[in-house]
C-alpha cells in the first residue's frame, strides 16, 4: 500500500517541471532585476530554480539525510553569478520559488499530507536562505582579500612611478571612477587597528563623493584621492584616520596615471616635515619646498628656482636685490631703504611686487625663509660668468 508521503513524493516528481516553470514565470513577472539580466544569466537562475525544487524533493523523501543544500542548489551556477545577483536578489528568488511550490501544496499533497508538506517547504526555504547567505559571505570575504591585495599593488605601482595600462585596469577593477583630479596624501600609520582606520577613510571618502586607494607602507599610510573638482578639499575630514604627526598633500594632477608625481612630492614632504614643527596639518607639499630641498629633493630645488628665483632674476633688476637686502637685514624696512638708497615706501612697493610674482610674502617670517633658500639655490645653480 502506498503511504501518503510516498504518494506526495510521486506527485512532487511529476510536477517538478511545472513547478520550476511556474517559479521562472513568477520571477519574470515580479522581479525587474531578473528581466534586466542577460539571457545567459537568466538561464543560470532558471537552473538554480530547477535545482532547488529537485533538491527539495530529495530532502522531503529523506528528511533525515544529509542533503548538501549549497552543492545541490547553488552548485549548478558559476561563482561569477554572485557578482550579477546581490544577496537581496538571491533571497527574493528563493522566496519566489517557495511561493510557487507552496501555492501548489493542496494539489500535490496526498490526503492528510498537506500540513507536513507545507511545513517542509517552509523549513527547506529557511535552510536554502541560510545557505545563500553563507555563499555570499564567503564570496565577500574572498573578494575582500583579493581587492586588498589588488589595492596594495596599485598603490605600490603609483609609489614606484609605474604608468602601464595594468595600473588603469587594476584601478577600474577596484571601482576607481573617472576622477579628473588626483592627489596623494602621506601620513603616519595609526596606532589603532589599521583596518578600522582604512574603513573610516573609505567611508569618509565615499560620503564626499570621492575615489580612494589606500595602503600602508611600514610606518607610512598613503592615500590616493580622486575627485572631479578638488580632492585636496577632502583631506581635513580624512585627517583623523591617520596617525599623529605631519600629514602631507601632494600637488593635484590629472588622473591616476600621473599620480606618481604627486606621490613623490607627498613622500618627500613627509620625510622633511619634521624640520618645520609649526607646519599646519594637513600641509601642502609645495609649502615644504625649502625642507625638501635640504633633504636632497631635486624636484623641490627646481620648483623653488622656477617659482621664486627665476622670476625675480629675469624680471626687474631691483626686485631680487631688494628682497635679498631686506631678508639679510632681518626684515628691517628702514635698514633696507638706507642700504639701497631709496625711500622706505619704494621698498614696500618692491616687496609687494615680489609677493605678487612669487606668492611668497617676504614680510612674513616663513615667506622670507622660503625666498632666502630659493635665492641661494638659484645662485648656486647659475653658471658662473
Amino acid at each position: 500500500m502506498v503511504t501518503a508521503d510516498e504518494a506526495t513524493v510521486a506527485n512532487l516528481r511529476a510536477a517538478r517541471g511545472a513547478l520550476a516553470g511556474e517559479a521562472v514565470r513568477r520571477m519574470e513577472e515580479a522581479l525587474p532585476w531578473y528581466r534586466a539580466m542577460s539571457a545567459q544569466d537568466r538561464s543560470w537562475v532558471g537552473l538554480i530554480a530547477h535545482a532547488a525544487i529537485s533538491a527539495f524533493i530529495a530532502w522531503y523523501q529523506e528528511p533525515g539525510g544529509q542533503v548538501q543544500i549549497t552543492a545541490d542548489v547553488f552548485g549548478t551556477a558559476p561563482r561569477e553569478l554572485t557578482r550579477s545577483i546581490s544577496l537581496q536578489h538571491a533571497l527574493e528568488m528563493v522566496r519566489t520559488v517557495v511561493d510557487a511550490v507552496e501555492e501548489q501544496v493542496p494539489s500535490i499533497a496526498a490526503p492528510g499530507a498537506e500540513p507536513p508538506l507545507r511545513e517542509a517547504v517552509l523549513r527547506y526555504s529557511r535552510d536554502v536562505a541560510f545557505a545563500a547567505a553563507g555563499i555570499y559571505a564567503r564570496a565577500a570575504e574572498s573578494r575582500g582579500s583579493w581587492d586588498a591585495r589588488l589595492e596594495a599593488l596599485v598603490v605600490d605601482a603609483v609609489l614606484r612611478g609605474a604608468q602601464s595600462e595594468d595600473l588603469r585596469s587594476r584601478a577600474a577593477a577596484l571601482n576607481w571612477g573617472a576622477a579628473v583630479k588626483v592627489v596623494v596624501v602621506a601620513g603616519a600609520t595609526p596606532s589603532e587597528p589599521v583596518e578600522e582606520s582604512l574603513e573610516g577613510l573609505r567611508r569618509s571618502t565615499r560620503a564626499a563623493g570621492g575615489d580612494l586607494l589606500v595602503g600602508t607602507h611600514g610606518e607610512r599610510l598613503v592615500a590616493i584621492l580622486g575627485h572631479g573638482d578638488d580632492p585636496a578639499a577632502l583631506v581635513p575630514d580624512l585627517a583623523p584616520h591617520f596617525g599623529p604627526g605631519p600629514l602631507v598633500i601632494g600637488p593635484a594632477v590629472n588622473g591616476l596615471m600621473a599620480a606618481a608625481e604627486s606621490a613623490r612630492a607627498a613622500i618627500s614632504g613627509l620625510s622633511a616635515a619634521r624640520a618645520w614643527p609649526g607646519a599646519p596639518r594637513p600641509v601642502q607639499s609645495d609649502d615644504l619646498l625649502p625642507e625638501r630641498l635640504l633633504t636632497g629633493d631635486e624636484e623641490a630645488r627646481r620648483t623653488l628656482i622656477e617659482q621664486a628665483y627665476r622670476p625675480l632674476a629675469d624680471g626687474s633688476a631691483h626686485l631680487l636685490e631688494t628682497v635679498w637686502t631686506y631678508v639679510e637685514l632681518g626684515g628691517s624696512l628702514e635698514g633696507a631703504a638706507r642700504a639701497l638708497f631709496v625711500h622706505p615706501n619704494t621698498v614696500r612697493y618692491r616687496l609687494r611686487r615680489v609677493s605678487d610674482i612669487t606668492r611668497w610674502d617676504p614680510t612674513d617670517a616663513r615667506g622670507a625663509f622660503v625666498l632666502r633658500i630659493a635665492i641661494i639655490a638659484g645662485r648656486v645653480g647659475d653658471t658662473p660668468p
